[in-house]
């Protein structure tokens, strides 16, 4: 499989991460994966390869988003938050809008995962 380590359109593609991230809905999360996999993969890229490197650029878009776009909504696919100096600024944000995590750090993803398309009233709840 060759390496890629960003698409030939880095900008235009992170502005497609931060769009959608902007819609994720105060208390829920997306995952980098399920974010990569809302976009449709550079026409010079077979989807395979990009299934395997599309959440690696989703983190890179992240890294560089501006101020409006809510980041800390973007977890990884294990429903946790990735080891970073921000980890703790980010629970505690999350936990302001409501998100719970269990006693081993995890989102549990059936309760707090946005899906792309589904109104968030329709989408289970922590009372649902």
């Amino acid at each position: 499989m060759p390496r890629y380590t960003s698409t030939k359109n880095q900008l235009d593609y992170n502005i497609q991460v931060w769009e959608i991230v902007r819609r994720i809905p105060s208390g829920m999360v997306c995952t980098y994966g399920r974010i990569a996999d809302i976009i449709p993969p550079p026409n010079e890229m077979d989807p395979k390869s990009y299934k395997a490197f599309g959440a690696r650029w989703v983190g890179g878009a992240m890294a560089q988003c501006p101020d409006d776009v809510p980041w800390w909504r973007v977890i990884n696919s294990q429903g946790k938050i990735s080891a970073r100096p921000t980890a703790p600024r980010q629970r505690e944000l999350l936990e302001e809008e409501g998100v719970i995590f269990d006693e081993r750090e995890k989102i549990d993803l059936k309760v707090f995962l946005w899906e792309e398309g589904k109104d968030s009233s329709t989408q289970p709840t922590l009372f649902s």
